[in-house]
């Protein structure tokens, strides 16, 4: 996390040894389903002392999508937002910058356990799967286990 302020949460995702990093192209400005399928970037917020759980998906083709879900993978809807969150790629030789700036209308009002993730494709359609932390077996960001930073209520010093 970058910080925030009255309108918006930023945050940046630092991609090391990009060279085979596969960026989807700009594709326009939108919600769209299944972006994980590719390079993308989540942040996922759980209310303190709650099962339901926010899920946002964040694109370098600039589309995106929120998600809340009731419990543990469970009881998914797309969820209402002010406005499109701002996305931002910007690649180096041997890193990559993914820089997203969040709406705070469209969150939590409360302090949050959070997660962030990614998942990183390289030509040759090699997929890895990265979180703060993973819980044991295979990757899943849906998890309390990658649920280990804390996102403070909107306004809090």
């Amino acid at each position: 996390m970058i910080g925030s302020d009255a309108n918006w949460l930023r945050v940046r995702w630092r991609i090391e040894g990009s060279q085979q990093l596969v960026v989807p192209p700009f594709s326009g400005k939108g919600r769209a389903d299944g972006l994980w399928e590719t390079t993308c970037f989540e942040l996922f917020l759980k209310p303190e002392g709650q099962s339901a759980y926010v899920e946002l998906n964040l694109s370098p083709s600039e589309r995106w999508n929120a998600y809340d879900f009731e419990a543990y993978r469970w009881g998914m809807a797309e969820r209402p937002f002010p406005r499109e969150p701002e996305c931002t790629m910007r690649l180096g030789s041997t890193f990559a910058i993914f820089d997203a700036a969040i709406p705070i209308g469209g969150l939590p009002q409360t302090e949050c356990a959070m997660g962030m993730s990614a998942v990183i494709e390289e030509q040759g359609g090699v997929k890895s799967y990265w979180a703060l932390a993973h819980p044991e077996g295979a990757p899943d960001f849906h998890s309390p286990a990658c649920f280990t930073a804390t996102l403070p209520a909107p306004g809090a010093a």
